[in-house]
C-alpha cells in the first residue's frame, strides 16, 4: 500500500473508517492469493487481474476530468513508485505459499520503521530519540515473530520484511515527488506495472521452460499459466476489484485525516490477517507471534506519531 498526501478536505473520522475497512479488505486478497496461489502463477495473476483494473481506472479517471484524468506532471516518478511496489508484491506474493499470514504481516508491516530509517538517509528528516527507540522495538518484534536460530525458522520470513523495505521507499517517493497526484492516477500506474511485469515474465518463463522439479517445487512463481474455470475466473474479478477499491482507499484515508492519526489505525490489517487466516485456513498465530506483533504494531505507532508541540513562550514585556 501507498500514502500519497495530496490536499482534501479533512475528515479524520471518515478516514479512519476508511483505513479499517481497506486493511480488512486488503487482508482478505492476500489472503485470497494464498489461497489460490497453487491454481495460478503469480504472472497469470498479475496479467488477468491488471486486464480488469487497468480500464476501470482509466474510465473512472475519464469520467471524474475528463481527457485530461489521465495525463501527468510525474510520469517518471510515478514508473519508479511503481517499480518500488512491483518489488514489494512479489517479495510478499513469494511469500504467501510457505508462511503463515499473520507472520508474513507482522514482517510486512516493519515498513514505517524502515520509513524512520530512510526518511533520515534520504530525506534528511531529523529522528529523534524517540523514532529510534520505536525502530530498536520494533525489530525486536520482528525478531521475535521470526525467532532466527530456532528450528522453525526459513529464509523465506526474510521475504516480508524486504517487501516492508519496498514499501518504505515507495511511501517516501509518495510522499516527496507525487504528493499531488490523483489517487486513481498512482493506482493506474501500478496496474500498468502489474501488466507490464506479468507479460514479460510469462514470456520469460515460457521460454526457458524452466525444468520440471524447479517449477513443481515453485509453482506459483514458475508454473505455466492455467485453464481458468468459473471459480478461478470468478476470484480473478475479485481479486481486481480489491485492488482498485483498496488503493483508492489507502490513498483517500490518509487524504483525511492527519498521517499519524490514520497510520495509528492502519494496523488493524495485523488484526484483520489473523482473522482471515483462521477463518479460511484455521490457523492462529502463536503466542510469540502475537508478542512480535504487538511489539512492531506499538513500535510502528510510535515512529509515526508526531511529536508534541513545544509550547509557545510568551514575549517579555518590560
Amino acid at each position: 500500500m501507498s500514502r500519497p498526501f495530496g490536499a482534501a478536505r479533512e475528515n479524520a473520522p471518515f478516514g479512519v473508517l476508511v483505513i479499517v475497512v481497506t486493511g480488512f479488505l486488503v487482508a482478505f486478497g492476500d489472503a485470497l492469493v494464498k489461497y489460490v496461489n497453487a491454481d495460478f502463477s503469480v504472472w497469470q495473476l498479475f496479467v488477468l487481474r491488471a486486464l480488469l483494473a487497468v480500464p476501470l481506472l482509466i474510465g473512472m479517471l475519464y469520467l471524474g476530468r475528463g481527457a485530461a484524468g489521465i495525463r501527468t506532471n510525474a510520469p517518471g516518478w510515478i514508473a519508479l513508485r511503481s517499480s518500488f511496489l512491483m518489488m514489494m508484491w512479489l517479495a510478499f506474493y513469494a511469500a504467501l505459499p510457505s508462511l503463515s499470514l499473520p507472520v508474513i504481516a507482522a514482517a510486512y508491516y516493519s515498513g514505517p520503521l524502515f520509513m524512520v530509517l530512510l526518511s533520515a538517509l534520504l530525506t534528511g528528516e531529523t529522528v529523534g530519540s524517540r523514532r529510534w527507540i520505536a525502530v530498536l522495538v520494533g525489530f525486536a518484534g520482528v525478531l521475535v515473530v521470526l525467532r532466527p536460530g530456532a528450528d522453525a525458522f526459513s529464509p523465506l520470513t526474510l521475504l516480508p520484511i524486504l517487501a516492508g523495505f519496498f514499501y518504505a521507499l515507495t511511501a517516501i517517493v509518495t510522499r516527496t515527488r507525487c504528493a499531488d497526484e490523483s489517487p486513481l492516477m498512482l493506482s493506474l500506474g501500478l496496474n500498468v506495472g502489474f501488466l507490464a511485469v506479468g507479460i514479460v515474465a510469462s514470456l520469460v518463463v515460457a521460454v526457458w521452460d524452466p525444468p520440471a522439479a524447479l517449477a513443481a517445487a515453485n509453482p506459483f512463481l514458475l508454473g505455466p499459466w492455467a485453464a481458468l474455470g468459473l471459480r478461478q475466473a470468478g476470484i480473478v474479478v475479485l481479486l481486481a476489484f480489491i485492488i482498485v477499491v483498496t488503493g483508492v482507499g489507502v490513498a483517500k484515508a490518509y487524504q483525511c485525516g492527519p498521517p499519524a492519526v490514520i497510520g495509528t489505525f492502519d494496523y488493524t490489517y495485523l488484526g484483520s490477517a489473523a482473522f482471515w487466516s483462521f477463518l479460511m485456513f484455521g490457523v492462529l498465530p502463536d503466542r510469540m507471534t502475537i508478542l512480535g506483533m504487538v511489539l512492531i504494531a506499538g513500535a510502528g505507532m510510535l515512529a509515526i506519531w508526531p511529536p508534541r508541540a513545544a509550547p509557545a513562550v510568551a514575549p517579555r514585556t518590560s
